[in-house]
């Protein structure tokens, strides 16, 4: 393990909180990003993020700011990131300038980019320029933020195209209670986070149809064959989805009742309409977004995703969860061997 780095968390809702908590509990100097002053204040005053994990005192270490350019300029040996994925272009716009040039980059947002179909280590390629993509890498696995700062133990996976700044990652975050396995696909390990979020709501949604486990473990199992497809389709590995940034992330994400995306599923299945749904929450479901980008990057790659499709024609054309799981039943049979 390793002690004494200096770190910038950009980004202080829950899950940059959590990430923040558990580098600080590591020994590392830890800058904290928010982009709510009245965030930065309490955390420097009371030791708490008053929106985020509320209940949670914080370790020592963490020095809070809302200046975006001062907390881009503090010199660090890693730059974590938890902006969510649709305002992760603006903002490392505006960061960009104060950044140390050669700064090595670990981005812990799950989501695509609407507007581009973009995973976040190719916003920071479009931004930082492709010279960047050698020291980026992705955090992503099972890891509910409530869970983690109370020190249950929890694994994830950090994919980069760079073996030493995986196993840097690794250093850095490992701990007794919060263990980083690496890879060297960055693609899959960012697909797999971004897409069950997707593939949760439509778990939560036939769980508020009040449908049993035998649709769900369905849901489950079918979601990872296309989020799969999809992923190799982008450049991703096969082995990639058995693992933790995979399947471990979707069991957890379409069963865990601090699931966000799940949340929203099970109230669209109880007939309420999306616009309340996301206006009673008090952060982001990146899953609302990626379904719009996930239904494009499969037309794009024609890759075969009828579950994605569903949620999609759910969100945003005004299908309803009983209409969605009817026509999922009606699909011809097939082998299950076969992927299209």
């Amino acid at each position: 393990m390793t002690r004494g780095a200096r770190l910038t968390v950009m980004g202080a809702g829950s899950w940059g909180t959590a990430l923040a908590h558990v580098l600080a509990r590591n020994g590392h100097a830890v800058t904290l990003w928010c982009r709510e002053r009245e965030v930065a204040e309490g955390i420097a005053t009371r030791g708490r993020n008053p929106l985020f994990l509320a209940d949670v005192d914080l370790p020592g270490g963490i020095v809070a700011t809302s200046d975006l350019a001062a907390a881009a300029a503090t010199p660090c040996d890693l730059l974590v990131w938890v902006v969510p994925s649709q305002f992760t272009r603006r903002v490392l716009t505006e960061a960009a300038p104060h950044l140390t040039h050669d700064v090595a980059v670990v981005s812990a947002t799950k989501g695509i980019e609407v507007d581009t179909l973009r995973l976040m280590t190719g916003v920071f390629e479009d931004v930082l320029g492709p010279s960047a993509a050698g020291r980026l890498a992705a955090l992503s696995g099972p890891s509910f933020a409530r869970e983690v700062v109370a020190g249950m133990p929890t694994a994830v996976a950090a994919g980069s195209r760079s073996p030493e700044l995986a196993h840097r990652v690794q250093g850095i975050f490992g701990s007794e209670t919060f263990r980083v396995y690496t890879n060297r696909d960055p693609v899959g390990t960012q697909v797999g986070g971004a897409l069950k979020n997707v593939v949760a709501i439509a778990a939560g949604a036939v769980e508020g149809l009040g449908l049993g486990h035998n649709t769900r473990a369905v849901i489950i199992t079918r979601g990872l064959a296309e989020i799969r497809r999809l992923g190799m389709a982008m450049g991703a590995e096969a082995a990639t989805f058995a693992g933790l940034a995979g399947l471990g992330d979707l069991v957890l994400t379409c069963t865990g009742g601090l699931s966000r995306n799940r949340s929203v599923g099970i109230a669209l299945g109880q007939g309420k309409r999306l616009p309340d749904i996301l206006a009673g929450m008090g952060e982001v479901a990146e899953g609302v977004k990626t379904a719009a980008a996930a239904h494009q990057l499969a037309q794009r790659h024609g890759v075969g995703m009828p579950i994605v499709e569903q949620v999609h024609r759910t969100l945003f054309e005004g299908a309803t969860v009983k209409e969605a799981m009817e026509n999922l039943m009606a699909r011809p049979q097939k082998p299950e061997a076969d992927f299209s």
